[in-house]
């Protein structure tokens, strides 16, 4: 019989996987019809969708605490807090939305939902297959190094843009505004935060790799 439980993770994955499919389709159709041209207004045209998605996954973190899905706590929680950030930043800075970085940032961001969640359904479908398992455990971590590098990339190219707001800001608020840490810096000092944060969930996650694959291998032996 069907558990509260499992029909709540089965919709929510389902949700996530129906969101990051309708992302992609209409970033690649545009890019399609439009060409270059369509790099400029993605972030308009799929960025509700995109923060809705990825302000529910902040859910995963309470799933895996609650034993809810088997998973990694610490990757997970770098992966969840670094796209939230950036995309708020994102929001924040009209001006960097137009950028391509920021369309590719998009794409590879959907990849690897789009490698996670299908997995996770036939799972929860008892119908797991082992070439999900291997795309989702081994394609995954590459294409998750170079979504963070690419994250990397979007907040240097934001640091022009973050600058003038932040002057004017405190220029326009008196001196209690100056014992606040300035917003470049703060930028700047993310960056290392991310590459090593980024650094360990790829560690656990190759740890994760193995695990699962030797639990498939000595499944299929009995």
């Amino acid at each position: 019989m069907l558990s509260f439980r499992l029909l709540y993770i089965f919709s929510y994955n389902l949700f996530q996987f129906c969101g990051h499919t309708w992302i992609l389709a209409n970033t690649i159709a545009r890019f399609l019809m439009f060409g270059k041209d369509a790099l400029a207004d993605t972030f308009y045209s799929v960025g509700f969708v995109m923060s809705l998605c990825q302000l529910l996954s902040i859910l995963e973190l309470f799933h895996i605490a609650d034993g809810i899905e088997r998973a990694r706590l610490f990757p997970r929680f770098i992966q969840v807090v670094e796209k939230n950030l950036l995309l708020i930043m994102v929001i924040m800075l009209e001006e960097i939305q137009s950028k391509p970085v920021v369309c590719v940032q998009l794409f590879l961001w959907n990849i690897l939902d789009l490698l996670r969640y299908p997995h996770e359904l036939l799972c929860l479908m008892q119908r797991p297959s082992i070439t999900m398992l291997w795309t989702r455990y081994t394609l995954w971590i590459p294409v998750y190094v170079l979504s963070a590098a690419t994250e990397g990339v979007t907040i240097y190219q934001a640091l022009p843009y973050v600058e003038p707001k932040a002057s004017e800001s405190s220029s326009s608020v008196n001196s209690t505004v100056s014992s606040q840490p300035h917003l470049p810096f703060a930028l700047m000092f993310y960056l290392p935060v991310l590459t090593l944060g980024a650094s360990a969930a790829v560690w656990q996650l190759l740890q994760e790799r193995q695990h699962h694959l030797h639990k498939w291998n000595k499944m299929k032996k009995k």
